[in-house]
């Protein structure tokens, strides 16, 4: 018995003329109707997999990673430099067209930061370069020195490189609550309390004072109290605040 042949069906044009017009795979360089223009892969009509977007206004170039039509993954920002060409600005992880993960960002020749990043503000661990020569080591939270953290500081800070630093708790990208202070230049440490860069309550002993390249004339001399331990907790607890 003959099989009956089945008709294929056919769908409408504007559906096929839709497929092909749809942005998917390698294309060559797309402008924007502002004059944005990218060049890279497509997925679904949006930028999606390895891709370079240039903007007109700013004149910016970012090469990297993208996700559905935003900047995810790896990626590397850059403007245009005053002498021509480019320079980078950012490079590192991006998570919905915003600076998260680990990355550098330089904030001009001598200032730059390599470290965590949350939604465009350095938050988690981190190193900041300061213009100064000074470094800081440790924790951030919303663009700010939060946490547990070292500040070294520079030679144009201080007559000369000494390693002077302070080691200790920050809040609010200030020196807040306990934390020491080495004067190495001094051979000289301090140890006690801070409220907003300001020390208020501890003790400074010699530490290191003949192998300080500027000692003080004479030593520290003892202290005589006979509960200096107790004076000093309760000195402390003034200015500490109740939840440390």
């Amino acid at each position: 018995m003959p099989h009956a042949k089945v008709p294929k069906q056919t769908q409408p044009l504007w559906k096929e003329w839709d497929y092909k017009a749809q942005k998917k795979g390698v294309r060559s360089t797309v402008y924007s109707v502002n004059g944005d223009e990218y060049t890279g892969e497509w997925l679904d009509n949006k930028k999606h997999g390895k891709g370079t977007q240039k903007w007109k206004k700013s004149g910016a170039l970012y090469d990297g990673d993208w996700k559905y039509g935003k900047r995810n993954g790896f990626g590397t920002l850059s403007v245009p430099h005053e002498e021509g060409g480019y320079k980078r600005i950012y490079s590192g992880g991006w998570k919905n067209d915003k600076r998260h993960g680990y990355g550098t960002n330089f904030y001009s020749a001598e200032e730059y930061y390599e470290g965590e990043w949350y939604a465009d503000k350095r938050s988690g661990w981190g190193r900041m370069y300061f213009a100064d020569g000074s470094i800081y080591e440790g924790e951030w939270y919303n663009d700010e020195r939060n946490g547990q953290g070292m500040l070294r500081l520079g030679e144009t800070s201080v007559k000369a490189s000494t390693d002077n630093r302070y080691e200790g708790s920050w809040k609010n990208d200030k020196k807040n609550g306990p934390g020491k202070f080495f004067y190495l230049d001094k051979g000289q440490v301090y140890e006690g309390v801070w409220v907003d860069n300001i020390a208020k309550c501890g003790t400074i002993v010699d530490f290191g004072r003949e192998g300080a390249p500027d000692p003080t004339q004479y030593p520290i001399p003892e202290v005589k109290l006979r509960d200096a331990d107790s004076v000093l907790q309760e000195a402390e607890e003034m200015f500490l605040p109740e939840d440390d």
